[in-house]
């Protein structure tokens, strides 16, 4: 039995996308607490998100509303067939509250 947990199947930006999912107005710190990376690194990942147009952030007052791209095409060829909806809807917990369209 492989005991090595030093590598996942989904990389930090599918993570930090799984949290915002979650919860669109979560501080940043806690999506690093949760990820297990720096909060400069969860906003170096959220800019580039941006770039791509995956993420679009809106200011809620003192806060940060996150609007993630559903329809969005991974961008990868080998799974550009699926949306960023559709990574998320699979490995987001059903227990989150909220759903996706995917």
């Amino acid at each position: 039995m492989d005991t090595n947990h030093s590598w996942t199947f989904f990389s930090n930006y599918a993570h930090v996308l799984v949290c915002l999912a979650d919860d669109p107005s979560v501080r940043l710190r806690d999506v690093a607490l949760r990820v297990g990376i720096t909060e400069r690194a969860v906003q170096r990942i959220i800019g580039q998100l941006e770039d791509a147009r995956v993420l679009t952030r809106v200011r809620d007052g003192r806060r940060n509303h996150y609007e993630i791209d559903m329809d969005r095409p991974l961008r990868h060829p080998l799974e550009s067939h699926k949306t960023v909806g559709s990574l998320i809807s699979m490995v987001q917990d059903p227990r989150s509250g909220r759903k996706t369209d995917a």
